[in-house]
């Protein structure tokens, strides 16, 4: 079940050290049907509702050629996630995890990701489908999904070598 805030049994919680700057900037902001963590789902989904991407001045110019990309990596922060359990029950059975072998957004830097399929750009607005963030979500980053590339380090010896 998702929760708002509380600490459920056996989770642990610290006072995290004071914030410094990143030199962090929003790019953006997303707009989704979802205004409560308990309504939004818990991942997105390739058929989910059209989200809308608005990229803020001076940053539209870097959607040039965005259109040629399927998939997109969407970076957001989740403004309104806890930050301070290093333990965690997601399924608050009284069992815990520690925060970075889960996918909760409950995290020190609250940075959550979706690959999200690019529905249309209308100007400085991408839509999309599969994101599971809420409303007013201030957006980081933006990219091709990286699963459309190609590595390209040129090939070392033993690559092609099979263990035995």
């Amino acid at each position: 079940m998702v929760r708002e805030n509380e600490i459920r049994r056996n989770e642990v919680a610290v006072t995290p050290p004071a914030p410094t700057d990143a030199g962090l900037v929003y790019i953006g902001r997303i707009e989704t049907p979802w205004t409560s963590k308990l309504l939004a789902p818990r991942q997105g989904r390739p058929d989910g509702p059209i989200c809308r991407i608005e990229i803020f001045e001076p940053w539209t110019p870097a959607l040039d050629g965005i259109e040629r990309f399927e998939r997109l990596e969407v970076l957001y922060w989740l403004h309104l996630s806890r930050r301070d359990l290093v333990r965690q029950s997601p399924a608050n059975d009284g069992s815990t995890h520690g925060t970075f072998a889960l996918r909760s957004p409950v995290r020190p830097n609250p940075i959550g990701t979706s690959i999200a399929t690019l529905v249309a750009r209308e100007g400085s607005t991408l839509l999309v489908r599969g994101l599971d963030c809420l409303d007013g979500t201030p957006l980081i980053d933006l990219k091709p999904d990286r699963s459309l590339f190609k590595p390209i380090a040129p090939e070392q010896p033993g690559d092609l070598e099979t263990q035995a």
